[in-house]
């Protein structure tokens, strides 16, 4: 190892937990309370909470679901550069906003400064859009294989430049730009602290951190301690993401790390009133009060009824079973009801089915705090382009991205 890696690997994990129990221990001194908003250039954000695009699932019907709970920033699904910039027709039925949706923020992944420049000005200029967020965290290996998402950080140099081409094409629109990272590859090869170093050289708004490594993919658990090592190393504004399941957790992270606000992702899977309970508890107001299954009833035929709208009812409704196991995780529904609903295809069945449920069953306390979505288990191996190791520049490495990657982060 070399380069800028040598220097984090010698800083060791010893003089980031100093940092961050001194960010808590200032923090705890000097009284600071939560923040109420969040600021992301020109962009102001009413709470300082971020939905985390997700593949498949925050699309304009699931962000305005989400919405409808309480504010934030909603993003929506990730788009490649590329298919952007050659129009293709899948990414194109990506970029769907809701009539409510104010504030259009799209979540951008590429590895080719040039195209990114191009899919920037495009989103501004075709789309409207009021804010970009760059994915440099996904840990999917058919991505990382091409020296994508969380991968691309270790090339310094090459991150400089796809940051510097987006930060300028999105200037002249006064469209704030930031990116979502991870620590780095593993252990042993760490980037997020210079990764934080070059967004705030290039211009970007605001980074956000996901708290694991491409190694551990979700499995674990975040590092916090982290966080607030960026949050103490960078003059922007730091997000921190990762096993946020409640609200509580939110509040802890931003004062455990100083962090400007936190990204949300699984934690809301089948919990689109999670976001309600984040702007109250931002906001200082209690956040005790737990949905019934009829509750959750009512909200399982709301994400229903608006993916019908965009979609059409019978593609709305074939979209919407993949989020009934979510919705119902912790409840005691039988079986065959959640085959049946796992099934549906129109809102009058629907309807039936959800009908069928004990509308006066409580929420069920194991489910709080308890992770949600993947998990799986850490990789001794990460999938890397030949030669990625051998120097942290890669501004001379050629790079291939697909029109159609799907990742997270």
């Amino acid at each position: 190892m070399e380069g800028p890696a040598a220097g984090e690997a010698v800083a060791g994990a010893t003089g980031r937990r100093a940092r961050a129990r001194t960010t808590r221990a200032r923090h705890e001194h000097e009284g600071i309370e939560p923040p109420v908003t969040l600021t992301l250039g020109t962009l102001e954000v009413p709470t300082p909470v971020v939905l985390a695009p997700m593949a498949g699932i925050t699309n304009a019907a699931y962000r305005r679901l989400c919405a409808e709970f309480g504010a934030g920033l909603y993003v929506c699904e990730m788009i490649t550069s590329r298919g952007l910039v050659e129009g293709d027709e899948g990414t194109k039925r990506m970029l769907v906003f809701d009539e409510a949706e104010d504030v259009r923020s799209v979540q951008l992944y590429g590895t080719d400064p040039a195209y990114m420049g191009k899919a920037a000005a495009i989103l501004c200029e075709e789309y409207g859009v009021a804010h970009i967020d760059l994915n440099f965290g996904c840990p999917v290996p058919k991505v990382t294989r091409k020296g994508g998402g969380g991968a691309l950080p270790w090339k310094r140099g090459l991150l400089a430049r796809i940051l510097e081409a987006t930060v300028q094409a999105a200037a002249p629109y006064g469209v704030p730009v930031t990116m979502k990272t991870r620590k780095g590859l593993d252990a042993d090869h760490l980037t997020y602290l210079d990764a934080g170093r070059i967004a705030q050289e290039s211009g970007c708004a605001a980074i956000a951190l996901h708290g694991r490594t491409v190694a551990q993919a979700y499995s674990g658990e975040a590092d916090w301690e982290a966080i607030g090592a960026l949050v103490e190393h960078v003059d922007i504004p730091v997000l921190g993401n990762g096993d946020i399941w409640e609200a509580s957790d939110a509040l802890r992270m931003v004062e455990q790390t100083g962090a400007a606000g936190v990204v949300v992702g699984r934690g809301c899977l089948g919990r689109p009133w999670l976001f309600r309970d984040l702007a109250d508890a931002f906001a200082g107001k209690d956040t005790t009060a737990l949905p019934t299954l009829g509750e959750v009833a009512a909200m399982m035929y709301r994400h229903a009824e608006l993916l019908s709208e965009h979609m059409g009812e019978e593609r709305g409704c074939k979209e919407f079973r993949k989020h009934v196991t979510w919705y119902l995780k912790g409840f005691a529904a039988g079986g065959e009801l959640r085959r049946s609903l796992g099934l549906v295809s129109s809102l009058e069945s629907l309807r039936g089915l959800l009908d069928g449920l004990d509308p006066d069953e409580p929420f069920p306390a194991s489910e709080l705090g308890a992770p949600r979505g993947r998990q799986g288990s850490p990789r001794d191996r990460i999938a890397l382009p030949e030669g990625w190791l051998d120097d942290t520049d890669g501004t001379d490495f050629h790079l291939t991205e697909d029109v159609d990657e799907t990742t997270g982060g």
